[in-house]
């Protein structure tokens, strides 16, 4: 007589099991959104502060280090330009294959183009070719970055508490400033640790290896969430799936222009108190670049706490009246906090500290804006598509508009560029009064 056996389960086998009554809660989310955004964030602060230091002198030396500058920030851009058509493209790797190969392929797209930037030879030794080397891999990163986007940041705010929805929002914005901090602080010790000499031979790259190293960290953290069957039934549940992008804006083309523009004075802020005054210091004083790189990681530690103190603001008094008023101060502050990069130690300190209170306050609830009031069936493409375009507006061109306006007509007029940003955040909310607070 023969017997069977039943085949051993997953619990004898020790592999993990699935629990369908396991509640999601917007804590598992919410450290898989400040884990994606960091790794984003260092990424593009690498890139930024070696377009500061480095990549004037070995890729642009047969011009003045202003004019290389520029030129740096001019491929700096390039990447929000090329930031929504990977949107496109990755949406219909997402519709096509699902949202873990398209985060497997956006990442080690990010992580790889600025993993390549280390390895490539400068100007002396290869000519223009390193330039468009260069500018390719820019292009690379803004591609990816558009397909990084993996909806957490909407499901967090759509399962946040009714009375918490400011605090939850801000969470996500929590990347920006430490990325800040590490690029930052990474750089110093470089800078620090070794002859100039050395420094610009090979030391400027290591950044670049580490924020690979990290991008491969925050891929395996992202994709543990959203690959689980109970993160898919909950983005299906809230509608957070990929649509035709065409269709998106057709429909809610109105909304997204709005919504690019509603956090348009944080997002110029942005690299007013990040990028830009590193450039001026760098340029215009006899001031080390460490020095100044410290002061930014002691700016961008006040930046966290304002930005904490955003989400406990917008719960009390709304998201809209909160933007308002930032957009007012940033506008206050536009008029006369640039000259202060001219006033030694002192002023460069005012200068950081009070941008980056105002910078925290403000971005700190612009992703509540950013996705905006979309219909359910396409609040996930539409929020992509808003971002995206909230920062090529915003800031991609910040550290090239501000430096040049700086040397043409004094530091006041970068402030010009500010206002700007802060008047079209005004203009949006009062075109849409619903947009932050629904």
């Amino acid at each position: 007589m023969s017997t069977t056996s039943n085949p051993p389960t997953r619990e004898e086998l020790g592999l993990p099991t699935f629990k369908p009554h396991h509640t999601i809660s917007p804590g598992e989310i919410a450290i898989g959104v400040i884990i994606g955004r960091t790794s984003e964030f260092f990424d593009f602060f690498v890139y930024a502060i070696a377009s500061v230091l480095v990549f004037p002198k070995l890729f642009f030396p047969f011009v003045d280090p202003l004019t290389g500058t520029l030129y740096s920030f001019a491929i700096f851009a390039l990447a929000f330009i090329s930031r929504p058509i990977g949107s496109l493209l990755f949406m219909a790797v997402d519709r096509a294959y699902g949202r873990g190969v398209k985060l497997t392929i956006a990442l080690f797209g990010l992580g790889g183009s600025t993993a390549a930037i280390a390895f490539l030879p400068t100007y002396e030794s290869l000519g223009e070719q390193a330039i468009w080397l260069l500018a390719f891999f820019r292009l690379g990163q803004g591609l990816a970055l558009g397909g990084t986007w993996d909806g957490l940041a909407s499901l967090l705010a759509l399962n946040a508490p009714e009375r918490r929805r400011g605090w939850y929002a801000m969470i996500p914005q929590l990347g920006a400033p430490f990325g800040l901090i590490v690029a930052s602080a990474l750089f110093a010790f470089m800078i620090a640790a070794l002859p100039a000499a050395d420094f610009l031979a090979w030391g400027w790259r290591y950044p670049f290896f580490v924020a690979f190293a990290i991008n491969v960290v925050a891929l395996f953290a992202r994709l543990r969430i959203v690959v689980t069957e109970e993160f898919k039934t909950l983005f299906e549940s809230r509608d957070l799936q990929p649509v035709s992008v065409t269709d998106t804006l057709r429909k809610e083309g109105s909304t997204i222009v709005i919504g690019a523009f509603a956090p348009l004075a944080s997002f110029a802020l942005f690299h007013m108190v990040t990028v830009f005054p590193l450039s001026w210091v760098f340029l215009f004083t006899d001031e080390a670049p460490t020095r100044f790189l410290l002061i930014e990681v002691l700016a961008a530690a006040f930046g966290v706490v304002a930005l904490i103190a955003s989400g406990r603001l917008a719960d009390r008094y709304g998201r809209r009246n909160l933007l308002g008023t930032c957009a007012v101060g940033i506008a206050v502050f536009s008029g006369f906090a640039p000259q202060l990069l001219d006033g030694g130690t002192a002023g460069e300190l005012v200068f950081m500290i009070v941008g980056f209170i105002l910078l925290g306050l403000a971005f700190g609830q612009s992703s509540g804006v950013v996705a905006s009031t979309f219909s359910t069936d396409h609040r996930y493409t539409g929020s992509a598509l808003t971002s995206d375009l909230a920062w090529l507006f915003g800031a991609g061109f910040a550290p090239l508009a501000a430096l040049l306006l700086s040397v043409n007509f004094g530091l006041i007029a970068s402030g010009g560029y500010l206002l700007s940003g802060a008047l079209a955040t005004l203009i949006a909310l009062w075109l849409n009064k619903g947009l932050a607070s629904r």
